[in-house]
């Protein structure tokens, strides 16, 4: 068997488990970015009122952010595969739930703002799932892979996540003309399933966290203090946290799609996925060009050209521009994940990662949702135009603001940590 090295750039895929693992990922995420888009498309078909599309991101962010931290400690402190395979179990649930919601009969009988209302109330449930999700993978990654190869893996798992990323919201948009809403969802059920059936083919895994039975307050008070002390994490988080929250113009894309560009429910698909195909190409491209040197001033030149193009498309009035700004969005938010990924998974000891995945939820992944809200409240206050260019221009403001304030983070550089590990396996 060919000898596994960091400098081989399909060195993880050559291990089975971790090629079942992103095939679960792929389906997974398809399956979920699917369902985000189609529910973004019903709810606004029934409002139309931009607001509403920010109410969903709220509605996944409070149960998502009030249990991240205690989610991270049961994640420490329990086995991984079948921790998550229960997540997919409930999150199987809440899709089926969303199918029955749109079936002719109950369209026919509830009224609009009962079924409004459950919708929500299943996204809050899945905010909930949202908790476990991202410490459990996260986990699981580093029980699959030997240390040495985490960047290698990093990239490939969050190259699947953005392919997935660029199919999923395409087919929902054409699906949604296709077949409609109903059996869209119908879809989607099905592929939970599938990746709840993939799951089951990658073996159980060790607990790796020397202190089980811990009290979980004493747990939760390690967890953030290690991430607040190491500053490399905290940066990394911070910077991205603030840009996501500031550019979160992709919320808004049915109002654009339907009464400023005007492309239907085909050109939503094209701009929902313009971003992850831009993203999945530049991490495709990390794999065989690692940019761990000079990890630092990357991340923050990637972030600046991230907002110049949240900025862009906030002022165009022209599809394909409007395409082509969200491209290149995604290829700067590319750079961003892999590095942020990197720095994660090799500054995180193997019995923290499940908190320390949490606390990146709290930073990162709620200020998605976050920013979705505030992408709608804005753009109910300002016009959605201005809305896009004013988070543009603050995420342009965070950047140059941290470069100056922190020096250190301009100076970070990940290639010693990779080499030690190599020494280290």
């Amino acid at each position: 068997m060919k000898k596994l090295t960091s400098k081989d750039p399909y060195a993880a895929l050559r291990i089975k488990e971790f090629k079942i693992f992103l095939l679960l990922r792929f389906v997974l995420v398809f399956g979920w970015s699917m369902q985000f888009i189609v529910i973004e498309w019903q709810v606004y078909s029934i409002t139309k009122d931009p607001l509403s599309l920010g109410v969903i991101g709220l509605m996944e962010i409070i149960p998502a952010l009030s249990m991240a931290l205690f989610a991270g400690h049961i994640v420490d402190q329990r086995e991984k595969r079948n921790l998550l395979a229960t997540c997919l179990a409930a999150f199987s649930l809440i899709s089926l739930g969303l199918f029955l919601l749109t079936w002719p009969v109950i369209v026919s009988t509830w009224s609009t703002k009962t079924i409004l209302y459950s919708i929500y109330a299943l996204v809050f449930f899945g905010g909930f799932l949202r908790s476990f999700f991202g410490p459990t993978i996260f986990s699981l990654i580093a029980l699959i892979v030997p240390k040495k190869l985490y960047p290698n893996a990093a990239t490939w798992s969050s190259s699947t996540w953005q392919m997935a990323s660029v199919l999923g919201p395409a087919f929902a948009g054409f699906a949604i003309g296709w077949i409609g809403v109903h059996w869209s969802l119908c879809i989607i059920f099905s592929l939970v399933i599938l990746s709840l059936i993939i799951l089951l083919q990658i073996k159980k895994k060790p607990i790796l966290n020397p202190k089980l039975g811990e009290p979980i307050i004493q747990s939760l008070k390690e967890g953030v203090r290690f991430v607040f002390k190491t500053k490399a994490i905290l940066g990394a988080l911070t910077l991205d946290m603030i840009a996501v929250l500031f550019g979160g113009a992709v919320a808004l894309l049915p109002v654009f799609a339907q009464d400023i560009l005007k492309v239907g429910s085909e050109g939503f698909g094209v701009l929902r996925a313009a971003p992850a195909v831009g993203a999945f190409l530049t991490m495709l491209v990390t794999a065989y060009i690692p940019i761990s040197k000079n990890a630092g001033m990357k991340l923050l030149g990637a972030i600046f050209g991230f907002g110049v193009c949240i900025i862009v498309f906030g002022l165009s009035s022209i599809f394909w521009i409007s395409v082509m700004a969200l491209f290149f969005s995604g290829v700067t938010d590319g750079i961003s994940m892999v590095i942020r990924q990197t720095i994660l998974q090799i500054k995180t000891p193997d019995n923290m990662r499940g908190r320390v995945a949490s606390v990146n939820s709290m930073f990162v992944g709620s200020s998605n949702e976050l920013g979705a809200f505030e992408s709608g409240l804005t753009a109910k206050l300002m016009g959605t135009v201005t809305a896009v260019v004013f988070g543009g221009t603050m995420t342009l403001i965070t950047v140059v603001t941290t470069g100056l304030v922190l020096p250190s983070f301009r100076k970070l550089d990940l290639t010693k940590d990779i080499e030690a590990h190599e020494k280290e396996d």
